[in-house]
């Protein structure tokens, strides 16, 4: 389960960095016949260094919810070792051939913006808060994801 739902993870981000650069998703050199063969491809590079290691020690753990929390973690990983990048660079060279300019590419994060407030945290609800009358948040509003810490 915990394999399963960390390939999972990583082939959504990979599916995107693929459809943002433009290129198809079933263009497959190594995985063929398959409408994601080249998200495949690229998935394996890093199955390795996130999704397997992480999956074993979720594994390990024995959570209540081996999904979730194997999607947590990958996801963690996946932004603190700057894959979406590193993606972009793989999937330009391998395409493009580009050697000298992979290493200086630049790439354009994207935050959330308020106009009020500025960048604001991913993760939370800032639709109407609606409180109960104790002052308590209802089931629904406010933060959507939780630290495990």
């Amino acid at each position: 389960m915990a394999l399963s739902a960390g390939h999972a993870c990583l082939y959504g981000v990979v599916h995107s960095v693929i459809v943002a650069l433009g290129c198809s998703a079933g263009l497959g050199f190594v995985h063929t016949g398959h409408e994601r063969s080249f998200v495949y491809d690229i998935a394996d590079l890093y199955k390795a260094e996130i999704s397997i290691p992480i999956a074993f020690e979720i594994a390990a753990e024995q959570p209540q919810d081996i999904g979730s929390t194997t999607r947590r973690r990958v996801r963690d990983a996946i932004s603190g070792g700057h894959i979406l990048e590193q993606a972009v660079k793989d999937i330009r060279w391998l395409l493009l051939g580009e050697t000298d300019s992979v290493d200086e590419l630049e790439t354009d994060v994207i935050h959330l913006w308020d106009d009020k407030k500025g960048i604001v945290e991913h993760g939370v609800s800032y639709g109407k808060e609606l409180e109960k009358s104790d002052g308590e948040m209802k089931d629904g509003y406010g933060k959507i994801l939780e630290d495990d810490e």
